[in-house]
């Protein structure tokens, strides 16, 4: 077993008293003081994030576009520079080896963010795909940076106000969701990303790995006082399954196909070849994502059965929980298809017992614009 990797937040979120956990094979902070005040915060003015376990690659050359559009499931070759999209790097059988983030960052520049836990397999796939290609480099550039969340409605308040942020590239009232902004923090690069996992506003800051805790300071300076509160992953958790996000090794797998998931969107079956294509079809009868609403406080969990009146097995939830911005509990599960209908009764095996649910449309929380 390899030691426990940290970010290089680790001695700040020491000093704040964080309690630790071990998420692909990083030791990161899970809370601070509570979840669910944490998780308050962000609904109602903001909280930071250390998300530098996440991998990053940088996709460099010419033919870098036409690259992405065979490597990934989507048509990344037509996103604008300035802009960042959702996709999907599947396997040759269709099942998902990663979900990730794109940014444009040149015509010839590309910029990949994905799952911590998947960086092995992701780089894996990435540079399996390059071969033959002159025109294409991927880099893993992963250990150079560092990657800071600032999530909630006062986020973009809080960035602006950040010391030591320089030479914003946009003006932040035209900084649009799913795109970035160039600027500098001490003089060196910094990338501004109004993306996130948490259904809230926000930016995700992709800043040099020696200067993560000088910025980390920073924010939380400029966000005291805005309400800024560190958060850690449980919050983070709760947070994304009331936005209905799905989270690697729950909601998608290798064995997961994306319509199943819902994310057929994201695969762009028009084109004329891309890694997963021959294998993304699922079977007519294979189980689907639903969000499932039920009533009372005791949650379904990951791995707890959804099952009918008669207590035939219909499915499993992935992910569940007592959700604290709507006071109940909700969960995102895998149903066979003739139950997946919204509005469906359903039950919860909770260890035991029965609780009535229903199948209710994701997400399950929608912010205010």
């Amino acid at each position: 077993m390899s030691d426990p990797r940290y970010t290089p937040l680790r001695e700040r979120h020491e000093a704040l008293g964080a309690s630790f956990t071990d998420f692909g094979g990083w030791q990161m902070p899970v809370r601070y003081t509570s979840d669910l005040a944490e998780h308050h915060a962000v609904r109602q003015a903001a909280g930071i994030f250390d998300i530098s376990h996440m991998a990053e690659f940088t996709v460099r050359g010419t033919g870098a576009g036409d690259y992405l559009d065979y490597a990934l499931a989507g048509r990344l070759s037509a996103l604008p520079v300035g802009k960042a999209k959702y996709s999907l790097l599947l396997a040759e059988t269709g099942g998902i080896i990663d979900d990730v983030i794109v940014y444009r960052l040149q015509d010839d520049d590309f910029l990949i963010i994905s799952n911590a836990g998947n960086r092995d397999a992701v780089r894996e796939a990435l540079l399996d795909r390059t071969r033959s290609l002159s025109d294409v480099s991927v880099t893993d550039v992963s250990d150079e940076y560092a990657l800071i969340a600032v999530q909630g409605p006062n986020a973009e308040a809080i960035v602006a106000a950040t010391s030591g942020i320089t030479g914003v590239s946009i003006p932040w009232s035209e900084q649009k969701y799913y795109a970035w902004a160039s600027a500098e923090y001490a003089g060196r690069p910094l990338l501004l990303a109004r993306t996130g996992y948490t259904g809230e506003d926000g930016f995700e800051l992709l800043v040099s790995a020696a200067d993560a805790a000088a910025l980390w300071d920073d924010l939380l300076a400029a966000g005291e006082p805005h309400g800024l509160v560190p958060a850690g992953l449980a919050a983070r958790d709760t947070l994304r399954l009331e936005a209905g996000m799905p989270l690697y090794g729950h909601e998608l797998t290798l064995d997961t196909k994306p319509v199943q998931a819902g994310l057929g969107r994201v695969v762009v079956t028009a084109k004329e070849s891309f890694v997963g294509k021959e294998g993304v079809d699922a079977d007519p009868g294979a189980p689907v994502l639903v969000g499932l609403a039920a009533e009372g406080r005791r949650a379904g969990r990951a791995g707890y059965s959804v099952v009918d009146e008669d207590g035939a097995v219909l499915g499993e939830i992935t992910s569940g929980a007592l959700s604290p911005t709507l006071g109940h509990p909700i969960a995102m599960a895998y149903v066979t298809p003739s139950s997946a209908e919204e509005g469906t009764a359903v039950f919860l095996d909770v260890r035991g017992t029965s609780i009535p649910a229903t199948v209710t449309a994701l997400p399950f929380y929608r912010r205010t614009k």
